[in-house]
């Protein structure tokens, strides 16, 4: 028979886990699309809906705009133990967009439908906003503190990779950051099947960006005329070259150790030097393969192509951008390898580079992860990974904070998590969003 000291604490957990599906599907209904080109839609008015959340809490929040309507905003909570380094929990408001002809509800809606909450944002990253917000509510309605300072942070802009908000805050506002020496964000904490066994993948470290445009400049002219200096023709060619180009494999500590344990788990044979060997392990994430098969090697996609107005004019100028993932210590070759294949005639100019990013697998935070996930799912493994994408850790990481991923969430098997980044009809299980709440309340009172 339940005790009343045992009720009351369920009672609490539902609260928290109802909190937390309130929120997020409050947060989804903000159109935060960033398009990339310093313009975004609703970031303010998503930031002012968080910022009303936390003063009716009882808190007083510091808000910050970059441009016009591109806010930031941060509040400190007082720790147990003011005198530990202090923890950066943080999350971005903003979504890349969608098409409403493409998804079967409205991405906008937060619709809950089959189980799931759908709309753009669900994964990435309103679902972790939502949880880290309900644990600051369950904190604050219980006069609770954290073991420690905890840094709480809404950035914009991370979807252009954060030059209006992480990383113009620590340029102009690294106070903000004052002794804190770890953050915690997305992507990671989720579960995947392997062999029939549950393990959670940890976040500890992500892959560089180097995000490049390339142009070809041509002769223009009509289009009957005998062209040999087409800038079209130079800049397919040297696409053709960029795209057939192999990456070598090669296993950074975090991605070595990731493929030992699954390996481990699922009773692969795991050789590093056996080509065979590592595509079968990594064949074993199922649905994730393609998000843990791309922390192995230096990645690059061809992203988009422009030139020309009309069918019968040559242009001048011919350009495609380029997302370039390089592993950890690879950015100069890598980009050195897309210069040389692109050759003479195309020049490769930059539009955002962030560092490559590799924390402490074995560090008491990520021991509080381990223990929160045991205390909630025993039989489950966790095991480090390596983020293919990035996170606005990158910009924590120039004031030496150490960045971490746990938004935790323990998924269906069959459940294609990671193809839903970025992807149309992005939606979170209801349950996992509601535990992974409680999961991560449990982390935050152990680190």
């Amino acid at each position: 028979m339940d005790t009343p000291a045992a009720s009351a604490a369920s009672a609490e957990l539902t609260e928290l886990a109802d909190d937390a599906v309130r929120i997020v599907r409050d947060l989804i209904r903000f159109d935060t699309t960033n398009t990339g080109d310093e313009r975004s839609k609703g970031e303010r008015e998503a930031a002012e809906y968080v910022i009303g959340l936390l003063q009716d809490w009882g808190l007083d929040p510091t808000y910050v705009e970059s441009a016009p309507r591109r806010g930031s905003l941060m509040v400190r909570l007082e720790g147990r133990d003011p005198g530990r380094p202090a923890l950066v929990l943080h999350g971005h408001l903003d979504v890349v967009a969608a098409d409403p002809a493409e998804w079967a509800a409205d991405p906008f809606g937060a619709e809950i439908r089959d189980g799931a909450i759908w709309g753009r944002g669900a994964v990435d990253m309103k679902d972790m906003d939502a949880m880290m917000l309900a644990v600051v509510g369950h904190w604050r309605r219980r006069g609770l503190k954290p073991p420690r300072d905890v840094i709480l942070c809404f950035f914009a802009d991370e979807e252009a990779g954060g030059k209006l908000g992480s990383h113009w805050l620590v340029d102009n506002r690294p106070e903000w950051f004052a002794g804190a020496t770890e953050a915690v964000s997305e992507v990671g904490g989720f579960s995947v099947d392997l062999a029939g066994r549950r393990a959670y993948l940890l976040q500890t470290a992500e892959k560089g960006i180097a995000w490049l445009r390339l142009v070809a400049r041509g002769t223009p002219g009509h289009g009957s005329a005998v062209n040999p200096d087409n800038g079209i023709g130079h800049l397919v060619a040297a696409l053709s070259r960029i795209a057939a180009q192999p990456w070598p494999i090669r296993l950074t500590p975090t991605t070595e150790r990731l493929l030992r344990g699954a390996a481990e788990l699922t009773g692969l044979a795991f050789d590093p030097a056996d080509p065979a060997s590592l595509e079968a392990v990594i064949a074993a994430f199922g649905p994730a393969k393609r998000f843990v098969g791309a922390s192995a090697a230096t990645g690059l996609n061809l992203t988009s192509l422009a030139a020309g107005s009309k069918v019968n004019v040559v242009p001048g100028r011919a350009e495609a951008t380029v997302d370039l993932r390089p592993l950890p210590g690879a950015a100069e070759s890598a980009l050195a390898q897309v210069e040389r294949l692109a050759g003479p005639a195309v020049a490769v100019e930059p539009i955002h580079f962030d560092q490559a990013l590799e924390a402490p697998a074995d560090a008491p935070i990520v021991d509080a992860m381990r223990a929160a996930l045991a205390a909630a799912d025993p039989q489950a493994a966790a095991l480090p990974y390596m983020l293919a994408g990035g996170t606005d850790g990158k910009a924590l990481a120039r004031l030496g904070i150490a960045s971490y991923g746990f938004a935790p969430l323990r998924l269906p098997a069959d459940f294609d998590f990671t193809a839903l980044f970025h992807g149309v009809d992005e939606r979170v299980p209801v349950d996992a969003l509601r535990w992974g709440a409680g999961v991560l309340a449990d982390f935050l009172s152990r680190s």
